[in-house]
């Protein structure tokens, strides 16, 4: 199933993201860096949903408190809960 996120306090502007079952299966980040979000979306495909979560979760930009990594996290912690 495709889910869509709005970001926080980063630079990008919407995460279009596909789940099925428990494993990653898409990821499109739209806006910010676009070496790092293509990166990260890749190594997030293919894994387990759990597994990213422990992976990017907590991680900063700058002085921010967050980052499109960790905020690829919340949306996927959002998406589990559902």
């Amino acid at each position: 199933m495709e889910y869509r996120y709005k970001p926080q306090g980063v630079c990008s502007m919407e995460m279009i993201i596909e789940v099925e079952e428990d494993t990653v299966k898409k990821v499109k980040i739209i806006g910010g860096c676009a070496g790092n979000t293509v990166g990260v979306s890749k190594l997030a495909e293919g894994r387990k949903v759990d597994e990213v979560i422990s992976l990017l979760k907590g991680i900063p930009c700058g002085m921010k408190g967050t980052s499109c990594p960790d905020q690829l996290a919340r949306a996927l912690e959002e998406i589990k809960n559902k």
